[in-house]
């Protein structure tokens, strides 16, 4: 390679790094994403989880679409959230006119190469309700993710029960049906590949576009579903929960201990999403019950983590925050409930893990601040959209908060760079 070679090419690596410094500001616009930077867009529509991931070459990965019923009592109720951007249209369709401005911006077909379902609650998936849109061609509303995919091709989605759809035992009720109805109808129709998560596999969420140029720095590890946990060893993997022959109905594992985790790595940079699994014992529950436990000591320290459940006051234990050790606590807020007083006191401990951390919510109540009180004013931010910002290789990320009262991707705030371990 000759020196102006050398020099066009220096002077385009130069040009590439100053626009995303530049404009990453309050104020501006979100630079649109380039290959080689890995995004992760915590999407904040007051009603459930949405994270929306742009790997390095390109590849789209979306964790959850919930959708709360938006006629009932309690999520009209001063104790959720208020929608966001506003009330005008429903969740699934945000989230999907969030995924396609921001690809379409970012010169990319607007489409998901995955779609991951962590668990079966409506506000990771959807929530049938009175005046719900019907799928027009299956028999079944939209809501949630079913509503993501009406505006968006899906590739392959990944939840924790398909085929049957009977484990811990099989449910008759109208959201999983729903969602059932949606999955034979989608993959007969629409061609996407539905699959079970298989815990310890790093080939099942893998890179579409340029999977050979990341492969030494890239990796989905897929750690736990259903209470089946990689040992950290090969892809072996061992059950938590007790055969279901051996306990009663009611002492099934319950819907958030099924929940699908994964870790996302890229260079030194982790990042873990682990759903609702529970850590925090109820009076009298079975060790078995804490999921967090073991989990956390599979996955390891982590740059960053989307809390489980919430934050709720059965999350976020001791010995996952110690193992886990995130720099970056990210709390996907819908309700009063979310975070738990404990809980926060737990995750700005010096004595379960030293060092710095930041935390941010993507809403926060005025309960949850009248209650909770000076705690709430550590979070650096208490509103917006979170993405992280991931440079080429994995060494450096910044969060970046969005306005979430409209879809300009106007930036509130900056924070970092940080340096990933």
């Amino acid at each position: 390679m000759d020196f102006i070679s050398r020099r066009l090419i220096l002077s385009s690596l130069f040009i590439l790094f100053f626009a995303h410094s530049r404009a990453q500001k309050a104020g501006d616009t979100l630079p649109q994403w380039t290959e080689g930077f890995m995004d992760i867009h915590h999407i904040n529509t007051g009603r459930g989880n949405a994270t929306f991931f742009i790997l390095p070459d390109g590849t789209t990965l979306l964790i959850d679409a919930g959708a709360l019923d938006p006629t009932s009592p309690r999520v009209l109720s001063a104790r959720n959230t208020p929608a966001a951007p506003g009330p005008e249209k429903q969740p699934g369709e945000w989230i999907a006119r969030y995924i396609s401005k921001f690809m379409t911006m970012s010169k990319l077909t607007p489409k998901l190469d995955y779609a991951q379902i962590t668990h079966f609650h409506d506000d990771h998936f959807g929530s049938p309700y009175p005046g719900a849109r019907k799928s027009e061609g299956g028999n079944f509303v939209l809501t949630g993710i079913t509503e993501v995919a009406s505006f968006l091709p899906i590739q392959k989605m990944i939840d924790r029960a398909w085929p049957d759809y009977n484990y811990p035992k099989a449910v008759d009720h109208p959201v999983i049906n729903n969602y059932i109805s949606f999955v034979k109808w989608q993959a007969k129709n629409k061609g996407t590949i539905f699959e079970r998560s298989m815990p310890g596999r790093n080939d099942q969420i893998v890179l579409v576009k340029n999977k050979i140029k990341y492969a030494q720095n890239f990796e989905v590890r897929n750690i736990i579903a259903n209470g089946e946990l990689w040992t950290g060893l090969g892809t072996n993997t061992r059950q938590l929960f007790p055969e279901i022959s051996t306990l009663q109905p009611a002492h099934y594992p319950s819907e958030n201990m099924c929940s699908i985790g994964v870790r996302i790595s890229y260079g030194k940079f982790d990042y873990f999403s682990g759903g609702d699994m529970p850590g925090v014992l109820h009076f009298g529950s079975p060790i078995w019950n804490d999921v967090e436990t073991p989990v956390s000591k599979i996955v390891g320290p982590v740059d960053a983590h989307i809390l489980d459940h919430h934050g709720n006051r059965d999350s976020q234990n001791e010995t996952l925050l110690a193992s886990l050790r995130p720099r970056i606590l990210i709390i996907p807020v819908w309700s009063s409930d979310h975070p738990g007083h404990d809980v926060l006191d737990r995750i700005y401990s010096q004595q379960i893990y030293t060092g710095e951390r930041d935390v941010f919510a993507s809403s926060m109540l005025e309960a949850n601040k009248l209650v909770i009180g000076d705690m709430l004013n550590k979070l650096k931010s208490d509103k917006g959209h979170i993405v992280l910002r991931i440079e080429p290789g994995g060494e450096n990320y910044k969060v970046i908060i969005l306005e979430d009262n409209n879809e300009n991707f106007n930036v509130k705030s900056v924070f970092g760079p940080y340096a990933a371990r």
